[in-house]
């Protein structure tokens, strides 16, 4: 498929790169490690607001859950008396153009219902001070060949001061969440409004918290359906590198009705998991995650845009999903928008290789290094697919996680909304899980599976 040669006019805070993302990048130096935590923040960002106040300065994000929170109430809203400044819809949407992304604006033209709440700016994000000094020490030796990351083997973020689009997205797939476990839905959802749910748990563990650690692993997890009928019974197993140049995704799927374990090196790039009804691709998990060897990826800069973040009202556990469902997404009552600095990454397929989606622009939350929205191409050059993953703080935790994923075809009216919790036991996640690297490996999941 030939890539659109299309480009995106964007208001810029950042230059835009003419680093070779194939050239290697030395690791940072003693004076640019003495501007994480005075003029930018411990993860990079930076620490002031913008000059007109519409983005405040980041003073240290969320520690503390709301006065009087328990954890078997799901996470309560802190900014619920907040009110929402305004609305952008089809009537004033081409006097936000430039703050927001192709695919929500093509969202706004294609349905009357879809429209942005944008509310005030709150910085949410926070991590625990370990990870912050993991950072600032990963920083000081972490460098990129290519593909190849070097010095790094997490927690913290690699490339704190970012020069290319792939250290952006290094940024994002090692971004620090420790471990959970979590039993979510997901649902997907026709254009006439019919959806099934389908339940998937996993048991995610990160590099660094695996006993004895993996050398070079970022994450292992198991996964499993428990709903709908026909699933029941499909286990995966998954362990990812943090350098796909020096070792492949191992990953394993047990068959109920084959009672035996074999390996799946499909589960990957554009592969189309179960229960997603072609809506979701391997690589769309977290915005994207994987190998990064068929797209090349570049920084286009940085801005200013409205992005879902602080979208605790949609882990009210009173809602039910039949009534969250709109025409293309979720109710735009539900979701709540926010002025927030994003890099702005342009992954283009590579001559001869292959992806259904031949180009995506992704929009990186500054602060968090999390995808906070996609926009996806065809072959044609074509706007295809708008994804949306809603922020949120853990401020039990120390971790900012994506809830729920929302990706919305445009070409067909139909959509996908994944991770998913409202009607699921609260507290649904266990955050800093740890793992035992003998739980994690072919014999374990033939255990599970005949149990």
């Amino acid at each position: 498929m030939k890539p659109s040669k299309r480009t995106i006019a964007l208001t810029m805070s950042a230059l835009v790169l003419t680093v070779s993302a194939t050239a290697v990048r030395a690791e940072l130096d003693a004076a640019q490690l003495d501007r994480l935590g005075k003029e930018l923040t411990p993860n990079g960002a930076e620490m002031a607001g913008n000059k007109e106040g519409t983005i405040p300065a980041w003073t240290g994000g969320l520690t503390k859950p709301p006065a009087g929170w328990k954890p078997e109430t799901g996470y309560a809203d802190p900014y619920k008396a907040d009110k929402p400044l305004f609305k952008i819809d089809a009537k004033n949407a081409d006097q936000y153009k430039d703050k927001i992304s192709v695919g929500m604006m093509a969202m706004i033209k294609k349905y009357p219902t879809f429209s942005m709440n944008v509310y005030p700016t709150h910085r949410s994000f926070a991590q625990p001070k370990e990870v912050y000094d993991a950072t600032r020490k990963q920083a000081a030796t972490a460098k990129l060949d290519g593909l190849s990351i070097q010095g790094y083997v997490g927690p913290g973020t690699p490339f704190p001061i970012p020069k290319t689009g792939t250290e952006v997205m290094f940024n994002h797939s090692t971004r620090f969440f420790g471990g959970y476990k979590t039993c979510r839905d997901w649902l997907p959802v026709r254009a006439s409004g019919d959806f099934y749910r389908v339940g998937f748990c996993e048991d995610m563990v990160q590099g660094q918290n695996m006993e004895p650690r993996t050398e070079g692993g970022i994450f292992s997890f198991f996964g499993y359906y428990d709903a709908p009928e026909t699933l029941v019974g499909t286990i995966y197993l998954v362990h990812d590198p943090v350098d796909f140049t020096k070792g492949a995704r191992q990953a394993w799927v047990y068959n109920a009705g084959q009672r035996r374990v074999r390996r799946a090196p499909d589960l990957a790039y554009d592969n189309i998991e179960d229960g997603t009804e072609g809506m979701r691709t391997t690589d769309d998990y977290w915005g994207f995650q994987g190998a990064m060897d068929r797209f090349d990826f570049k920084l286009v800069g940085k801005k200013e845009m409205y992005i879902p973040y602080n979208a605790y009202k949609l882990q009210d556990p009173a809602l039910k999903y039949k009534d969250m469902l709109d025409k293309g997404s979720i109710k735009s009552d539900l979701l709540r928008y926010e002025l927030h600095r994003v890099w702005v990454v342009e992954a283009t397929l590579k001559p001869g290789t292959s992806h259904v989606v031949a180009r995506k622009t992704f929009y990186i939350d500054e602060d968090s290094y999390t995808i906070a929205q996609a926009d996806g191409y065809d072959g044609r050059g074509n706007l295809w697919r708008a994804y949306s993953y809603p922020l949120v703080q853990a401020y039990d935790a120390g971790v900012m996680f994506q809830s729920p994923f929302i990706n919305s075809d445009l070409s067909n009216g139909n959509f996908m909304l994944s991770a998913l919790t409202n009607e699921r036991k609260q507290p649904a996640y266990t955050w800093g899980t740890k793992g035992k690297a003998a739980d994690f490996t072919a014999d374990a999941i033939r255990r599970r599976g005949t149990r």
